[in-house]
């Protein structure tokens, strides 16, 4: 990569070991009801390092955030690695926490974090080579603009939190008569298109359409909603847990779509995979679509997203998920010991 600064592209990636009975203890001192854990993993995070080493190596540095444990594998020495434990960059007095939010919502805090950084998920992964400019565009975030309808579900009043602030400090209209081209995008799927069109006359914004992929970010957008937003943004990093009040990472994402400051894309090169819908047999067949989508070729990232199932259930998609991962990545990164 080029030695300018606005080459450079940082990937983000928090993870906790939910297993850990120090991080058990302190979870359960804080909270009014008393937990014995029995967190599932699926032991996948080195192919998560292999797949950014084997396709994108270009990227800068990884950010690995943590409550302070490290995979025994982790090869903290790597010149791209940095260890970020959540009292070097969230105020003292937010901490502990055991949400999620406090530590997206401050990630601009990090120190040495480039302006443009990917924020990944561990359930998110890179399954073939990616260019930086799948990431960034003229300096801006690829991003798909979709608005939708709010719907009910587990982080709906998180999303009707996030859409209160953007209507707090953008008109809709006025927005979309500046970027319309970027919500009438010839590079969406068509029903993208047709919802976007569909929701044209509401006033407000309702929500907005999440791939649940990773995510392309300016660190200054970050800077720009804490500046219009203090109270929330404040109110959410001293959560400890989840709360109804709180808003999450994505009402940055938001800002950044409804402003007008990203680069229109296809989302085509993704998929997002429920693995398991309970005890449903559906499942087993989720099962191999996940298996397919990793050793196809066809897609640059995937999202495997867990659910509720037996236990042997899980411990076949596990195997075999880690095996189609291992078919593509079987080779040992530099981040592993």
């Amino acid at each position: 990569m080029s030695g300018n600064n606005k080459d450079i592209i940082d990937f983000v990636i928090p993870w906790v070991d939910g297993n850990d009975p120090e991080w058990i203890k302190e979870f359960n001192k804080y909270h009014t009801k008393q937990n014995n854990f029995t967190y599932r993993s699926w032991d996948n995070l080195k192919y998560w390092f292999r797949g950014v080493e084997k396709f994108t190596p270009w990227v800068n540095k990884i950010y690995f955030i943590t409550w302070g444990h490290l995979p025994e594998w982790l090869d903290t020495e790597h010149p791209k690695l940095k260890i970020v434990k959540h009292s070097e960059y969230i105020d003292k007095e937010c901490l502990p926490t055991f949400s999620s939010h406090p530590i997206e919502i401050n990630m601009h805090r990090i120190k040495n974090l480039s302006e443009k950084f990917v924020y990944f998920n561990d359930d998110t992964f890179i399954t073939s080579r990616i260019e930086p400019s799948r990431f960034f565009k003229h300096n801006l975030p690829c991003d798909c603009a979709v608005e939708t309808i709010l719907s009910t579900n587990d982080l709906s009043h998180i999303k009707l939190n996030n859409s209160i602030e953007i209507n707090k400090h953008f008109i809709k209209q006025k927005q979309l008569i500046k970027n319309l081209s970027k919500w009438i995008n010839y590079k969406y799927r068509i029903e993208y298109i047709l919802r976007n069109l569909w929701l044209i006359p509401y006033p407000r914004y309702s929500s907005f359409l999440n791939f649940h992929m990773p995510q392309s970010y300016l660190k200054s957008s970050f800077t720009e909603v804490w500046d219009h937003c203090e109270d929330v943004m404040k109110t959410t990093s001293r959560s400890k847990f989840r709360d109804i009040s709180n808003v999450n990472q994505y009402l940055i994402r938001n800002w950044q779509i409804v402003s007008g400051n990203f680069h229109p894309i296809s989302m085509k090169d993704t998929i997002n995979i429920s693995v398991f819908d309970g005890n449903n047999p559906i499942s087993k067949n989720k099962i191999e679509d996940a298996c397919r989508a990793i050793t196809s070729n066809k897609y640059n990232m995937i999202c495997l997203n867990d659910g509720y199932c037996s236990e042997e259930l899980f411990n076949k998609a596990q195997i075999n998920i880690n095996k189609a991962f291992d078919s593509i990545l079987e080779y040992k990164s530099k981040f592993e010991k």
